[in-house]
């Protein structure tokens, strides 16, 4: 048979794995009844998408077009072929914090190809399964992690918010404190008095009801009272009608990229997978799936980039509002999608006129709103561990960057879980029953030089030099049994530590005992080299009167030093 000729077949299990990730005409069940409420819901969300949309994409430095634009095309995207019926997608503070340095030093055109890149790793990542890995985040972290971005994400807003040129600085805290400190030498009042008229709005509306556009109004109000008091404040300026074309990036150059293009594939399936996860807790509909919400962001993220757009990730406000309004089905995200395409297309002279101070107003709520207080003293107040990875990843956000911030929480965590599982270790004398021995039979073992340990927790790197350090204490003992049942975890470290008490205390003249070691465990010490010794001289038991009735035989027929 020619080479032409052979066969391409799928295996089963990779075909099912594959097709699961898929748009499927179940993605829609209900519509008939639901479309009505989808429909609204809608509406609503790109009410309030439209003015963040426009501030994430001024914020990133890439203009508000481009903003809009991704909120089309990755909102399109990730709603056919993402694993929420109701996340919404578009671009967002978190992502901004990531793009802001990376635009400052290459140029706004670099978001096109970092949007491509990332979603080519997301899409790997959903491949791969990667989904449950959000499951191994601590809670600590993600709310850390949250907090710095808020913070970046409101110091990103300063030199706007005040009527000042953006400091020539990567830090976005030291950019703020610079763009205060050129305030105070030449104030503008009638920027902070419109920043405040925004703020205002947009906080206080929804308190009035939940159903007034907050940002969307102050947007309006801002524009109309600059407009008729011919403030001197900056505005978005001409917006392309329709979507603009990306130039082609330099292909020899998107090595250099890789690295943005993680952190970006990172943010995005984290972000999104959070808000999916959101949105689950908020109504009975379908739960997400978290591998092909990877699929649909890397999808969505692959398009933007491709379209014009900068990279998105599931939006959980946008995503809560879109709940709130009763969406039951996809068909609210893409309506929502729509809309803000006709904005593109039918609006645009009416946006250039946004002033800027106007969309810094938004995102400050913004970042506030993110800033949940009571999960904050939850998390200060749970343990010191706890916080400590809560404030060093909050506070690395903000110094360093993202991608360091959750490096430095995760290890942080690891040595904190590493020691709380120490601390659950302990090796404990206790007393057994054996019907060679009668009446008090611990004190029977001890005067016949018998001493039996129990050990429970977890045996492994963290615990090996205490383990050792209270066995080989042991004195006038001639035979020392090592209860292991009780062990939940054993690594090499805690297998190579047995031998070496077996060792140390052989040397002594005591011998050691095994005693019910699981089948795993048996074949780590077996792997180590620790379990041959025992095994050939007999010392290794499955229960405990076997093992009572080998230590007092032994103990009986050697003379006792």
């Amino acid at each position: 048979m020619s080479a032409a000729a052979v066969p391409v077949t799928v295996p089963p299990v990779a075909a099912g794995s594959l097709r699961r990730l898929l748009p499927r005409r179940a993605d829609y069940t209900g519509l008939r009844r639901s479309w009505p409420r989808d429909l609204a819901a809608g509406v609503t969300v790109a009410i309030v998408a439209l003015p963040l949309a426009l501030a994430f994409g001024v914020a990133t430095g890439v203009g508000a077009a481009v903003g809009l634009v991704t909120a089309v095309i990755a909102g399109a995207v990730a709603a056919v072929f993402g694993g929420s019926s109701l996340q919404v997608s578009g671009p967002t503070g978190a992502m901004t914090v990531v793009l802001v340095p990376l635009v400052a030093e290459r140029g706004p055109a670099v978001v096109y190809p970092v949007a491509v890149l990332a979603g080519g790793i997301v899409i790997a990542a959903a491949l791969l399964r990667a989904g449950r890995l959000l499951g191994y985040v601590p809670w600590p972290l993600i709310e850390g992690f949250t907090v710095g971005i808020a913070v970046v994400i409101a110091a990103q807003q300063v030199p706007a918010a005040l009527g000042v040129d953006r400091p020539e600085v990567e830090n976005a805290a030291a950019g703020a404190a610079l763009a205060l400190g050129r305030f105070v030498t030449a104030p503008h009042w009638i920027v902070v008095g419109l920043l405040l008229l925004a703020v205002v709005l947009t906080a206080g509306l929804p308190r009035l009801h939940r159903s007034l556009p907050g940002s969307l109004v102050a947007v309006a109000v801002v524009t109309v009272v600059a407009g008729v008091t011919g403030a001197d404040v900056a505005t978005i300026g001409s917006l392309p009608s329709g979507l603009p074309v990306p130039a082609l990036p330099d292909l020899g150059g998107l090595g250099g990229l890789i690295g943005p293009a993680l952190a970006v594939a990172f943010l995005a399936a984290l972000e999104s997978l959070l808000s999916a996860r959101v949105a689950d807790g908020m109504t009975d509909a379908p739960r997400s799936d978290a591998d092909r919400e990877l699929l649909g962001q890397g999808l969505a993220n692959l398009a933007s980039g491709i379209c014009g757009g900068m990279p998105a990730t599931g939006a959980i406000a946008r995503t809560a509002v879109n709940a709130r309004a009763g969406a039951r089905t996809r068909v609210a995200a893409l309506t929502h999608a729509v809309l803000l395409a006709g904005v593109v297309y039918g609006a645009a002279g009416l946006v250039g006129h946004i002033p800027l101070v106007a969309l810094a107003g938004v995102l400050l709520v913004t970042a506030w709103r993110m800033v949940e207080r009571h999960t904050v003293r939850a998390v200060l107040t749970s343990t010191r561990g706890d916080a400590l990875v809560f404030a060093l990843t909050a506070v690395a956000t903000v110094a360093l960057d993202l991608v360091i911030a959750v490096a430095v929480g995760m290890a942080l965590a690891v040595v904190v879980a590493v020691a709380r599982m120490a601390a659950t270790t302990r090796t404990v004398p206790v007393e057994v029953s054996s019907p060679e021995v009668d009446g008090d039979v611990e004190h029977d073992l001890l005067t016949r030089h018998v001493l039996a340990y129990r050990i429970d927790g977890p045996l492994f790197f963290a615990t090996v030099s205490r383990f050792l350090a209270e066995v080989t204490a042991t004195a006038d003992v001639r035979v020392v049994i090592l209860r292991l049942s009780a062990v939940a975890l054993l690594d090499a470290s805690g297998a190579r530590a047995l031998g070496e008490v077996v060792e140390d205390l052989a040397e002594r003249g005591i011998t050691v005992l095994v005693k019910g070691a699981s089948p795993e465990h048996l074949r780590l010490l077996d792997a180590v080299g620790t379990l041959q010794p025992l095994v050939d001289r007999g010392h290794v038991f499955a229960d405990l009167p076997a093992a009572v009735a080998h230590a007092l035989h032994h103990v009986s027929t050697t003379a006792v030093r």
